[in-house]
């Protein structure tokens, strides 16, 4: 991560809040990004971020290198019957899907 001083680089700002609309906890993003929950939280407030609180849906999600990215959408059942998000993390892939709650 980069920073100057206490500044942090905006595109971990934006992927934090990115993260926290996707449903990540703090505590969660604060393990993706090494940056504080307590600072996440805080840009959360800052710029009025609001989650939409549909419980239907439940996001799982992983961490995967370009080689196991391309072998995770290789796999059709990965993707059927699922929302899927892949968003950048550092040098990583971050895959998130949303898979509906069984009732």
């Amino acid at each position: 991560m980069s920073k100057l001083g206490k500044t942090i680089d905006e595109y971990y700002i934006i992927k934090g809040l990115q993260l926290y609309l996707e449903g990540l906890s703090f505590r969660e993003i604060e393990r993706l990004l090494g940056v504080s929950h307590v600072t996440v939280s805080n840009w959360v407030k800052k710029f009025g971020v609001k989650k939409l609180e549909d419980l239907r849906y439940h996001p799982s999600y992983k961490i995967l290198n370009h080689n196991e990215l391309n072998e995770f959408i290789a796999d059709r059942n990965n993707l059927a019957s699922h929302g899927v998000l892949i968003t950048e993390v550092g040098d990583k892939y971050m895959v998130i899907k949303w898979e509906r709650f069984r009732e």
